[in-house]
């Protein structure tokens, strides 16, 4: 019998459709371009080429969360892979599950000029990377990055060297199953701990992070049975969103009463969330108060904070573990939602009159408009930066699964990406993203036209104080000149324009409502490019 033989960049691209994925984010080179080819004509997946190397990383990791997946994404050696070293980061610390295929200089041309060390490229960025160990070993490497990928919860880097591309193998589908069964804890003292603690509080409050997502309904349960207010952090936000008793975002981007409520309860139930300090408002708002967190990972158990009492097992199946011994225990509920005011729970402070220059339009306003008129089920992303705060605050989501924040590495010009990502997982929902001028400038321009040649359903608003607002405070705080921090940026509605898409600009309450009509006859990319004051926009919350 004659077996017949693969090369080994058929067989790369082979190995990734076996494990179901069919779109590929990159940018090719001399180390990636046989894989990306086979991938498209043979198996016929989705190439998404990119303008910047980084930009498929991103890509990927938001295709990975809205497409609930491992996303995958390639680029060649050298400075290919030098240039996703804050992709690679942000997917590390925001534990993403995702593949970077990536091509390495051939073993026997040590004097390639891209060659690098590229293990401790990726070990830097906190990514995982897992060496193609021969030509023969192919498919069980992409297998093994695959299986790393989502036991470890962060990118996997898969090392390919360029000379085993052109060899030929044997093709053995390999695919290794990942037994991630939810655990929860039936009986133990940490459970009696936190039980007693929950039993005898009058003001509890529920917190949910991004790991309990997909157990909204078992911690809902748990809180109208103890009478006790919802809120999440804001990886979390909208996971309570239709619930009379949300309190919206917990920490420093609450609303007035939701930080008063919080500040007065006697205890709070953390779901999958490690409490960083932005949501503990540095520890203020866990003073005087028992603090229970619930969290599969015992690593995230006290990362930022030391609770009270803790367990480590699964959000949903641990509520109900709860629920149920209270009742056996006949607890009777708080009362403590009886005291609030669940309408104010979630009211910031509206848009006061507007002081800016002529030339401009009121942030506020225009973030209050723009929640009144953007498409009901639409997916939100985020922008780094000074105007993401009353984004976050202001632009309500339909779940938790439609919000993506692009926060894990305090980086900007990241945003657009992912908004690109989050469209090709969710193509039959419009994507809105909010980025600042800097940011926009930064990343969005160089893709932009990669969301207009894929035809997505996109619009990008562009929040332009010509200044990079964070720098702009300090200066103005210490009452030194800010003109370092300004910039005379192009029109980035024209550039919109000029790069296939749809940009409108808005200096003014009128021609914000002349843009909220473009969003309703839309049939390309719209930018909406709103004319800020430096000196108007809100001060970060952080």
């Amino acid at each position: 019998m004659t077996i017949e033989k693969n090369h080994v960049y058929s067989t790369i691209a082979q190995s990734v459709l076996d494990h179901g994925v069919e779109t590929m984010f990159g940018l090719m080179g001399d180390a990636n371009l046989f894989m990306v080819d086979h991938y498209v004509r043979t198996c016929k997946g989705t190439f998404v080429p990119v303008a910047f190397e980084g930009s498929s990383i991103l890509m990927a990791l938001s295709y990975s969360k809205f497409a609930d997946t491992v996303g995958v994404a390639t680029v060649t050696h050298g400075p290919g892979l030098t240039n996703c070293i804050t992709a690679l980061t942000e997917g590390a610390r925001g534990h993403v599950p995702m593949v970077l295929l990536c091509g390495d200089t051939p073993v026997s041309t040590p004097q390639n000029l891209q060659n690098i060390d590229q293990r401790e490229l990726v070990k830097a960025a906190g990514a995982g990377f897992e060496q193609m160990r021969a030509p023969e070993t192919a498919a069980q490497d992409i297998a093994n990055a695959f299986y790393r990928a989502q036991v470890e919860n962060r990118p996997i880097v898969v090392n390919m060297p360029a000379d085993f591309m052109w060899q030929e193998v044997e093709h053995v589908k390999t695919v290794y199953p990942v037994f991630n069964d939810p655990a929860t804890v039936l009986e133990g003292n940490n459970l009696d701990e936190a039980i007693g603690m929950i039993a005898s509080a009058k003001r509890p409050v529920i917190l949910a992070g991004a790991g309990a997502i997909g157990a909204e309904d078992r911690l809902i349960r748990l809180a109208d049975r103890l009478e006790a207010p919802l809120a999440t952090t804001l990886k979390a936000k909208g996971m309570f969103s239709q619930h009379t008793f949300n309190m919206d975002i917990f920490g420093t981007l609450s609303t007035p009463a939701a930080y008063d409520a919080i500040d007065n309860c006697d205890c709070v139930v953390a779901f999958g969330a490690s409490l960083h300090h932005f949501t503990t408002d540095r520890g203020a708002l866990m003073k005087a108060k028992r603090v229970i967190v619930v969290n599969n990972d015992v690593a995230e158990i006290s990362k930022n904070y030391h609770p009270d009492a803790a367990i480590a097992a699964d959000a949903g199946l641990t509520a109900d573990n709860i629920v149920h011994w209270l009742d056996e225990a006949e607890i009777a509920p708080s009362g403590f939602t009886r005291e609030l005011n669940s309408k104010q729970l979630t009211a910031h402070p509206p848009a006061t009159a507007k002081k800016s220059k002529d030339t401009t339009v009121g942030f506020i306003h225009a973030l209050e408009r723009l929640e009144e008129t953007l498409p009901n089920n639409r997916i939100v992303t985020t922008d780094g930066g000074r105007f993401m705060t009353e984004v976050w605050c202001r632009i309500s989501v339909p779940d938790a699964r439609s919000f993506l924040t692009t926060t894990n590495f305090g980086s900007i010009g990241i945003g657009l990406q992912h908004a690109i990502g989050a469209g090709f997982a969710a193509p039959d929902r419009p994507i809105v993203l909010f980025t600042g001028d800097g940011g926009f400038m930064m990343g969005g321009i160089n893709e932009f036209n990669t969301a207009v040649r894929c035809k997505q359903d996109l619009i990008v608003i562009v929040c332009n104080d010509s200044a990079y607002g964070a720098e702009h405070i300090q200066f103005v705080d210490r009452n030194m000149n800010p003109s370092l921090a300004q910039f005379e940026w192009p029109s980035f509605a024209q550039v919109a324009t000029a790069l296939g898409g749809q940009g409108i600009e808005v200096a003014s309450a009128e021609q914000l409502e002349i843009a909220i009509k473009a969003m309703d006859s839309r049939d390309r990319p719209l930018l909406i490019e709103l004319k800020l004051d430096p000196e108007d926009v809100p001060r970060m919350r952080m």
